[in-house]
């Protein structure tokens, strides 16, 4: 199978089954969001917790098949809780150039009585070796400026004075705390229990790709890698286990190509959140006359008409 064959594709298959038919090296940026070590029922399936030495076993085993799909220039990027991180780096240190661990906050979570409140997950940062893409530009987070130093004529020093306020564009860190979880009215949301937000995944492909390059999600739940690469320009393959979230990708897909809109990202930045200037709120759900009107991805759908590539 080659490179034209699979890249926009959805494929529903079990990845360890699948990778033995992709091309070898065409994948410019990876990004793996595998199950956690959790006990977890996605839809069809449900992942049972075990060991940290057989959970990064059962990932080694991805990444044996992973790394031949890679080129010398690409960037990997590996979601985590924080149980399982050391396990997960492990499994990367050993076959990739690890960079960083960038940690982002959920804002939403279950309150915890006798023990802090688990509001945080990790997302490791790799590369295959020291010839990679990082657009820093392309990822800056816009701030609202708390203290207005201005320089000895009265210019704003770093800053800009807006007609919505007084920002500073910075650059991005490894901590992440602008990050919104899909809630039921916002356009991406779906029923899958560990959906990424569109926000997150697009500082990685902004950051680690260049348009017109190949983003691979080995896992790709209900579709966020493929939709994201596909508003951000970039090429996308997607495999899915489970033929109800393939259905929802294909879906949101279709969704996409009338709605590019990212939350939380305009004007070439990311906002940081809950400061999105007035226009852009209305845009992304602040409008009354479409409060109501948000449905799931793929809810009524008919999912028997969804072209899967199997």
């Amino acid at each position: 199978m080659d490179h034209a064959e699979v890249v926009g594709r959805t494929i529903h298959q079990d990845f360890l089954e699948a990778a033995n038919d992709l091309p070898d090296g065409f994948v410019d940026l990876l990004f793996v969001d595998p199950p956690y070590n959790l006990n977890k029922t996605f839809n069809s399936a449900t992942f049972k917790k075990t060991h940290p030495d057989a959970y990064a076993d059962w990932l080694g085993k991805a990444f044996d098949k992973l790394e031949r799909l890679l080129k010398a220039t690409s960037s990997i990027y590996v979601c985590t809780e924080w149980a399982s991180s050391p396990a997960v780096y492990s499994v990367l240190r050993d076959r990739f150039v690890v960079r960083n661990r960038i940690t982002w906050e959920r804002e939403k979570g279950r309150g915890a009585a006798r023990n802090w409140k688990n509001a945080s997950e990790d997302v490791w940062f790799c590369t295959v070796s020291d010839d990679y893409t990082f657009n820093v530009d392309a990822v800056k987070l816009k701030r609202r400026v708390l203290a207005p130093y201005t320089k000895q004529t009265g210019e704003p020093k770093d800053w800009t004075k807006t007609s919505e306020g007084d920002y500073r564009l910075t650059h991005p860190s490894n901590l992440w705390s602008d990050i919104t979880i899909p809630f039921w009215s916002m356009p991406e949301n779906t029923d899958h229990p560990t959906q990424k937000p569109e926000k997150l995944v697009a500082k990685i492909i902004l950051a680690s790709s260049r348009p017109g390059d190949v983003v691979l999600d080995p896992f790709l739940g209900s579709g966020t890698t493929s939709v994201v690469a596909k508003k951000l320009g970039r090429g996308f393959v997607g495999v899915e286990i489970d033929e109800a979230y393939c259905c929802l990708a294909e879906k949101r897909l279709l969704m996409a190509e009338d709605d590019c809109t990212i939350q939380g990202y305009a004007d070439g930045v990311f906002w940081e959140r809950n400061t999105i200037n007035e226009q852009n709120r209305l845009r992304y759900g602040g409008d009354e006359s479409r409060k109501g009107n948000h449905r799931r991805a793929g809810q009524g759908a008919d999912l028997s008409q969804t072209k899967l590539f199997e």
